[in-house]
């Protein structure tokens, strides 16, 4: 029996494709888990297996994924399926992880924090649940610490937003680059608020070194991914480096949003998100040092032009002269 099996759940997400590149380059069996077709070059990575059915059906999984010691929950529907789909998926790979006697790993975010968040979030920072996302990510993560009891190791490894990767959905390809042919950058809050973000192939290393020390995990646990913390003024600063012309700046219509919210179930999602781009926050990534060292750290320029080029956002001809940002 392969020991480095792992099963990624919802691999042709944004966050899965990283995943799934990086485990299978790491050298695991990497079991992507999909109901829609992966890209063509994940399909030619060498020790990736695909498992073409619903994360629902959890004895065809358990069929198919007989051997993995990891698994992976990248599940995550739409913000407007959240409320209906959010919680039966994390129970349905939390019953899986079990079945298979494998660690389970989940991808947090700070939702868990609530409006109020403060500007450090550590690993037992409190949660307050006064949002609707925010007690749906609260309910699953309590949800793996219980299932401790009956065996289940779990981990969830909780980075600020997502970019880099060719899928869009985020609000680094949804807003802030949405119009960044037209010279200009859509930031959704005041550039003097600090933000955290995760670049994703970064924040996949992390994963597999996690993964990779899974004998020191009992029990439920909680690890932060500090990834890029700057102000919206530094990624306009980073921005402009990696595009390689000067941008101006616009903001998000809110009012509008708001407005339109009760109409838009949409807006109305992101409208409840308004207050991340509002209260500073940054992640302390003391516990993950502890585990696994010094983590994957991509330069913010760098990892900004990897992210348009993936998005088809290539740097115009006589790129400027990068700084300290790289």
């Amino acid at each position: 029996m392969n020991e480095q099996t792992v099963l990624i759940l919802g691999a042709a997400g944004r966050l899965g494709q990283q995943l799934t590149l990086a485990f299978a380059h790491a050298g695991w069996r990497t079991l992507a888990q999909t109901r829609k077709p992966l890209p063509a070059a994940l399909l030619a990575t060498s020790g990736v297996e695909v498992i073409n059915c619903e994360a629902l059906a959890s004895d065809q999984l358990l069929r198919a994924a007989r051997g993995a010691t990891v698994v992976i929950n990248a599940l995550n529907p739409p913000y407007t399926e959240w409320d209906r789909l959010a919680l039966p998926l994390a129970r349905a790979a939390q019953d899986l992880a079990l079945r298979l006697g494998a660690l389970l790993m989940l991808p947090g975010n700070v939702y868990n924090f609530g409006k109020q968040l403060p500007p450090l979030l550590r690993a037992d920072t409190p949660e307050q649940g006064n949002t609707s996302k925010a007690r749906i990510r609260i309910a699953i993560e309590a949800g793996m610490a219980a299932a401790a009891a009956e065996g289940l190791n779990s981990v969830v490894l909780r980075a600020g937003d997502f970019f880099g990767g060719a899928q869009g959905g985020s609000w680094f390809d949804l807003s802030i680059t949405s119009r960044l042919k037209a010279g200009k950058l859509i930031y959704p809050g005041p550039l003097d608020v600090e933000h955290a973000w995760a670049y994703l192939p970064d924040l996949a290393q992390c994963f597999v070194r996690v993964a990779e020390r899974r004998s020191q995990l009992t029990g439920h646990q909680r690890l932060h991914f500090s990834g890029h913390t700057v102000e919206g003024k530094g990624l306009h600063q980073a921005l402009e480096q990696a595009w390689g012309r000067p941008l101006k700046t616009g903001g998000l219509p809110w009012l509008m949003i708001s407005l339109g919210s009760p109409f838009v179930a949409s807006w109305s999602a992101i409208a409840e998100m308004r207050y991340l781009w509002q209260k500073p926050h940054r992640l302390d990534d003391s516990e993950l040092r502890r585990l696994i060292g010094e983590p994957a750290h991509t330069p913010l320029v760098a990892a900004m032009r990897s992210s348009l080029e993936a998005l088809e956002l290539s740097a115009p001809t006589g790129a400027l002269t990068t700084g300290a940002l790289e």
